[in-house]
């Protein structure tokens, strides 16, 4: 069973039920290039006839938007596994902003959505703003959420040396072996960015990044190897500067004061990011004080940020 999701008692993915803002959850597989995109779909039982859709982070899953979620009454929200996580990790063929933003399409498709408020977390945001250059018509706004315009990285890096660069100990953890599921919520219970934010919610999230790795132990369900490709593209490829310079669609960008540790300035240092913004007037920008780069999607406070943006994306679209 290596590579299926571990679900354990106590822990599993929700099943579709209504939850408090009046959604039900469902899960569904949708056919991409290289096999299936696990897809989890959020359906309003007072449908206002918006949708949106959520693009998560380098090493997340679908299962990190419930608390943004819970905050959108009356909208669907739809939001996949990328490739090489979650119930996608199995996923044959490579990665890159390219493939997940056609994997997106995919999933718009499959559900006969024309087009949809995109919000994307950390690498989703790149993922987002790539999917805006190559299916236009598909997006109706964009909301980056601490991702999504250039990272102050040396030139000049490789895979490895970005990995370890950027994303530091996320990116040791996915060589990790853990003997149980308790384990595992021990390791991030020790985590600065969760100390004080700790919810049943993340206990969801973290339980379903698991799976078996063949040899009696649980890894996460993350590809070192898609991680690192992406990484490498987003970085240092070519689509990214050529998406951003053709960003026609309106773009609201939440950045964080700290980062994947919890620890100041976070992923966008102020000069840095003074400077992106300079080159992209077209962004409207508001940076978010007591939040890190986790807690800005998965907390009760970031999601209250997060999904008053969103809800004000979504008044302003236009019908499909």
């Amino acid at each position: 069973m290596s590579g299926d999701t571990v679900l354990p008692e106590g822990t599993a993915v929700p099943e579709a039920s209504a939850d408090r803002s009046g959604h039900r959850y469902r899960a569904l597989d949708v056919p991409v290039a290289g096999g299936d995109l696990r897809v989890g779909v959020w359906e309003p039982e007072r449908p206002n006839g918006a949708d949106v859709l959520l693009v998560h982070g380098v090493t997340a899953s679908h299962l990190a938007w419930p608390f943004v979620v819970d905050r959108l009454p009356g909208v669907r929200a739809v939001a996949p596994d990328l490739r090489g996580r979650g119930a996608s990790n199995a996923l044959a063929g490579d990665a890159g902003m390219r493939a997940h933003a056609d994997d997106l399409a995919a999933t718009l498709d499959a559900l006969g959505i024309e087009r949809a408020v995109v919000v994307g977390h950390s690498m989703g945001a790149f993922v987002a703003v790539v999917f805006a250059h190559r299916h236009p018509e598909r997006v109706a706004r964009l909301v980056l959420v601490d991702g999504g315009l250039p990272l102050d990285v040396p030139p000049g890096l490789d895979a490895d040396q970005l990995m370890s660069g950027i994303l530091g100990p996320t990116a040791a953890r996915l060589s990790m072996r853990f003997a149980d599921v308790g384990e595992y919520l021990d390791f991030w219970r020790a985590h600065p960015a969760f100390r004080e934010n700790w919810t049943p919610e993340l206990e969801r999230y973290l339980a379903y990044d698991l799976v078996d790795d063949g040899e009696g132990a649980l890894r996460p369900a993350t590809s070192y190897r898609t991680t690192a490709e992406d990484t490498l593209d987003m970085n240092t490829g070519s689509v990214l500067p050529d998406a951003l310079a053709g960003l026609r669609h309106p773009a609201r960008l939440l950045t964080v004061s700290r980062g994947l540790q919890d620890d100041p300035p976070g992923l966008y240092a102020p000069d840095h990011l003074k400077r992106v913004l300079a080159d992209r007037p077209g962004v409207a920008h508001q940076r978010l004080e007591g939040l890190n780069h986790y807690t800005i999607v998965m907390s009760p406070a970031g999601a209250d940020a997060v999904a008053a943006v969103v809800r004000d994306e979504l008044a302003l679209a236009e019908p499909a």
